[in-house]
């Protein structure tokens, strides 16, 4: 099974994560495997305070792994990167799109978030140019490259379908 990569990027609280949310619910409901990466370049994540599985972690455990009727969750303390990351999700075949949030500098296919013309700046420092904007006015970026496709960030299911035309035209 092919695995399709697709990121959003954009500058804190340009509504990244809300959109991600509403892909993955929209997309699985379709029938699509979607595994979400999100980029914690400042080490925000925490474990829940006071479970067990935190606390093996704050006492140095280099990996822990919590196992349930309904999911593997895994916290690994070490260094990694986006392909490495990929790499694991492609090796399992499991998944067949992958949602990456963040790694703006990383070179897979990306849609840019902003809502305002100071967030579109986000558009000079991507590592290439966006297949896509998700923008509530596309003027707030200026002119926008011919053929480039533009959404609102309320159009959830007219993202969707894109994203699953550029994965192929599933059924």
């Amino acid at each position: 099974m092919s695995m399709t990569v697709i990121g959003l990027a954009g500058w804190s609280d340009s509504g990244k994560t809300t959109l991600l949310v509403k892909l993955a619910g929209v997309l699985e409901g379709q029938g699509v495997r979607v595994a979400v990466i999100k980029h914690d370049a400042h080490g925000h994540y925490k474990e829940a305070e006071g479970a067990d599985s935190t606390r093996f972690a704050q006492a140095g455990a280099s990996a822990v792994v919590v196992v349930s009727p309904e999911a593997v969750r895994t916290y690994e303390r070490r260094r990694s990167g986006l392909g490495e990351a990929l790499d694991a999700l492609r090796a399992g075949g499991r998944y067949e799109l992958v949602l990456v949030e963040g790694f703006k500098e990383e070179h897979h296919d990306k849609i840019a978030v902003f809502r305002t013309a100071e967030q579109a700046g986000i558009l000079s420092v991507l590592s290439r140019p966006p297949i896509a904007w998700v923008t509530p006015d596309e003027g707030t970026a200026g002119n926008r490259p011919e053929g480039l496709p533009v959404f609102h960030p309320d159009e959830v299911s007219g993202i969707a379908d894109w994203i699953r035309s550029r994965m192929g035209n599933r059924e």
